[in-house]
């Protein structure tokens, strides 16, 4: 398509033909080829001439419609500029959407040019424009191979991010860990051939509300000595998807100018196995004074967040948030769509799971269940990283992790997985956003921008 006019993109439900301001001939045409606002479909609609004049596109029943549903058009349309025409719902949610569907990773292949879209009139344009830019970062780092995306390209990535957001960076890396009192994230990360660290950002003014995000920066996971398979290793690139999203968070916040003092902590590691590899059966020390014993060494995420959860928490925020691609049980329980929310507040999990299906991106609530606390005693230590017998185990990961946060007023912890197997409305397959939208959405109305 070569026109530089905006072709439209007529949306249309089920039964929303006759509505929709066709000439009779283009009824026909919708017609003779099937098209009744079916979901997803796509259907070319020529000019009088033999050219394009626009495309009908199938928004499906409203029951079954997610907010994201443009995200297949933008996923399928040929290069080109198009409008959104006929009834499209929440504008800047649609604008968005198609955006999010049009993403591409072009890094290492050359593909078609995503197509464009001119933005609604009423859709809010930075509105759109923060979402899609903080879901493309989320996704470029994680779609990013280990071995362009270790933990010092990963760093560079979250300064040059800092300093284009005014946000303070400082970092501790390798043996200043130690000197620091973060213990278990030297341990994970120091049989890496680039060493651990742990990045700490803050923005905003020290008076507002104090909100901390957390995310876990494994940029591989071997497993270490309890090595995986093979299989289990091939999308282990993403296990920095936590911090990935983390930051894609950090920069909605930022640049909608919430009123918070927001500070991003993301500890960074490789779970490599060398001769520095910690071991099954190792007790570590703990920033929180906690002994820890290892259970098992592809337990390891829970570790580094633990140190930077305790940091966290001796400021007392009003409110922690984490994000983890933590554990394997949490896609057996509910899926890869659908992340596991753990929450010591349980309305804060109701505003999180409304606002999460409002705008297309859902959490569902699992329990924080104490008595799983037992599965995870220790002989040697105080707790071991991995529950015995194999039961729960995205509660009992969560259950480890709250050992380290008391004095939050509210902790929220986000077991994503932060790919999609298969490409949904919004959300091409590969490397994807999951929970940023749902946290902004309460941030948002949490704690509104003064401007």
């Amino acid at each position: 398509m070569t026109s530089s006019v905006p072709l439209a993109l007529i949306c249309i439900a089920p039964g929303g033909l006759e509505g929709a301001g066709l000439a009779p001939a283009e009824l026909a045409w919708a017609r003779a080829n099937d098209f009744d606002g079916q979901r997803g479909q796509l259907l070319p609609l020529p000019d009088e001439n033999g050219g394009l004049r626009a495309y009908l596109f199938g928004l499906g029943e409203g029951a079954e419609r997610p907010a994201l549903m443009l995200g297949l058009a933008g996923a399928r349309l040929p290069p080109g500029t198009y409008r959104l025409a006929g009834d499209f719902g929440d504008p800047t949610l649609a604008a968005a959407a198609f955006r999010l569907g049009a993403y591409r990773f072009d890094r290492y292949k050359k593909l078609k040019p995503a197509p464009e879209l001119v933005l609604p009139e009423a859709a809010d344009g930075s509105e759109v424009e923060r979402l899609v830019v903080g879901a493309t970062l989320a996704r470029d780092w994680i779609n990013t191979p280990a071995n362009d995306f270790g933990p010092d390209e990963f760093d560079a990535q979250i300064r040059a991010f800092a300093q284009a957001r005014g946000m303070s960076v400082t970092a501790i890396v390798g043996e200043d860990l130690l000197a620091a009192n973060f213990p278990m994230i030297h341990a994970v990360g120091r049989a890496g051939h680039q060493p651990p660290r742990l990045l700490d950002l803050v923005w905003g003014d020290p008076g507002d509300p104090k909100v901390t995000l957390v995310g876990k920066g494994v940029t591989f996971d071997t497993g270490g000595l309890d090595i995986k398979t093979a299989a289990g290793m091939l999308l282990m690139k993403k296990d920095m998807g936590g911090a990935a999203n983390i930051l894609g968070l950090a920069h909605l916040v930022v640049s909608a100018r919430l009123r918070v003092r927001l500070r991003v902590l993301i500890p960074i590691v490789e779970n490599a196995i060398a001769g520095a590899a910690f071991r099954p059966g190792d007790i570590l020390q703990s920033r929180k004074g906690l002994t820890v014993e290892i259970g098992n060494t592809d337990a390891e995420g829970r570790l580094i967040l633990a140190d930077a959860l305790a940091l966290a928490d001796e400021e007392s925020p009003e409110l922690l948030v984490d994000m983890a691609t933590l554990t394997g049980a949490a896609r057996v329980a509910l899926g890869p769509e659908l992340p596991a929310l753990f929450c010591t507040d349980d309305a804060l999990a109701r505003e999180l799971m409304t606002a999460g299906l409002r705008v297309d991106d859902p959490l569902w609530q699992m329990p924080l269940w104490s008595p799983y606390d037992a599965m995870m005693n220790s002989k040697a230590a105080d707790v071991n990283n991995a529950g015995q017998g194999g039961f729960a185990g995205s509660i009992t990961a969560a259950l480890f992790m709250r050992r380290f946060v008391g004095k939050a007023g509210a902790w929220v912890h986000l077991d994503i997985m932060a790919w999609a197997p298969e490409a949904r409305p919004g959300r091409p397959a590969g490397a994807t956003d999951h929970a940023m939208r749902a946290v902004y959405e309460v941030l948002k109305q949490r704690y509104p921008s003064a401007s």
